[in-house]
Formats: structure tokens, C-alpha cells, sequence
């Protein structure tokens, strides 16, 4: 009578997340502390025409931010699959040709970042529509303007994480469930929403302000949490978890 001997490799444990570095070079240092100057200051160049005009204002200013969200996550971040630390190399060893190829070369930066560009615009934006739409936004008008906003707070928040963590659903999960250790893209993200949640306290309130007419007060939210959040994140909470009691 034979035996048979079933064999089970065991699962490897999932890596915890590591907080995102800023890639270790002059330059990324250097416009990680410039971009939210320059994100800001495009908001506050464009403020009044929204106010103003919000719908032709805020698609103005799509192709701007793109490029500045673009700018900064090609120059300052490690893109998805790259790893934020790279292997140090051993005693004597030389290194491979083309190696931390993530870390220079159009191919390895901008392709993952235009990748993001198209994913959070195709996919993020309509889903965050139907989330301002759920918490109160016009459904039956406004609807130009509560798509440019849920564009705006897309490329704000999630651009920089689809280029850091792609489209892994389980890291997705621990996005949404604010389990990953805060960095600078994600301080940024939760800064954002944030940011757009608080803009929206305005709205009722019957000041009779023009700048009170949807969505100019949630996006100016979102604008200030970006950057607020992404200094936070990067400068005084690094590191650290979102603890529920």
C-alpha cells in the first residue's frame, strides 16, 4: 500500500507598507517643496475666473495641473513596482547595467506617470462624481460642474497614489481603510479630502457671497488640503498609522 505525501508551500506573509520616499537625488529634494508653492499659486491665479465662470475657469486649469501632478511624481517619487528603498548593493559588487532603471529613464518615469494621468481621470474622477452627488452635490444640474471638481480632487489625490502603489486591490483596501503609514502622497490624499469635506461648509450658510456657488468652495478646500496635507505628511507625521479607538 503506497503513501502519497501532499506538500504545502506556505503562503508568504503580504510585506507591511513602508512609507513612500522622495527618490534620493538634488532634484526630487529640491521640487517636492516646490510643487505645492506652485500648485497654490496656480489656484490663486485662476481663483477669481472661477468664482467667476467655474465650468470653462476649471477645465482651464486641468491642463496645468495635470502637468505640475505629472512634473512632480516623474521627479520626486519611486513609481509602483520600483520600491521606495532599493537594494543596497554588496561589498565589492558592480553594478548591472541598467539597474534602478525606475529611478531615470522616460520609460521607467513618465509612462507610469501618464498611465496614472489616464486611470484617475477615467476611472477616479466618475467615481468621486458619484460621491459628491451621494453627499449632496445637484443631481439634475450642475453636472459639468460637479465633474470638474471630482476631475480636480482626481488628479489631486489620486494621480500620486496610482503612480506609487498602482492598482493592487489589496493596497487599494488599505488606502481606503486608512491603514498605510502616512507620507507626503498620502498625507496629500487624506489632506485633499479633507480639505474638500471642510469647503463644503460654506455652501449653506446665507452670506449671499458669490465664492459660496458650487463647487468653488470645495475645491479651493481640496487645493489647501493638498498642500497642507502633503507637508504634514512628509514633514511631521511620516511614518505613523491612523488609530481608531
Amino acid at each position: 500500500m503506497s503513501s502519497t505525501t501532499t506538500i504545502t508551500k506556505a503562503a508568504k506573509a503580504r510585506p507591511a507598507a513602508a512609507p513612500i520616499e522622495v527618490l534620493n537625488n538634488d532634484a526630487a529634494r529640491l521640487y517636492t517643496h516646490i510643487h505645492p508653492v506652485l500648485l497654490f499659486a496656480l489656484y490663486a491665479i485662476q481663483f477669481k475666473s472661477i468664482v467667476a465662470d467655474p465650468v470653462p475657469a476649471l477645465i482651464q486649469t486641468l491642463l496645468p495641473l495635470s502637468i505640475l501632478q505629472i512634473l512632480y511624481v516623474s521627479i520626486c517619487l519611486p513609481p509602483t513596482g520600483s520600491g521606495s528603498h532599493p537594494p543596497a548593493a554588496k561589498p565589492g559588487s558592480r553594478k548591472k547595467p541598467g539597474a534602478n532603471k525606475a529611478d531615470s529613464g522616460a520609460t521607467g518615469k513618465i509612462i507610469p506617470a501618464f498611465l496614472s494621468l489616464l486611470l484617475s481621470t477615467a476611472a477616479a474622477a466618475p467615481l468621486i462624481a458619484i460621491t459628491l452627488i451621494l453627499f449632496g452635490a445637484p443631481l439634475t444640474t450642475h453636472f459639468a460642474h460637479t465633474f470638474l471638481c471630482a476631475a480636480h480632487l482626481s488628479l489631486l489625490a489620486s494621480l500620486p497614489l496610482v503612480y506609487v502603489h498602482g492598482v493592487d486591490g489589496e493596497r487599494w483596501r488599505e488606502i481606503i481603510g486608512l491603514l498605510l503609514p502616512i507620507d507626503e502622497v498620502f498625507g496629500a490624499a487624506i489632506g485633499t479630502v479633507v480639505g474638500a469635506w471642510l469647503g463644503a461648509v460654506p455652501i449653506p450658510l446665507d452670506w449671499d457671497r458669490e465664492w459660496q456657488k458650487w463647487p468653488v468652495t470645495i475645491v479651493t478646500g481640496a487645493y489647501i488640503g493638498f498642500v497642507v496635507g502633503k507637508l504634514v505628511g512628509g514633514m511631521l507625521l511620516k511614518g505613523r498609522k491612523i488609530v481608531f479607538e
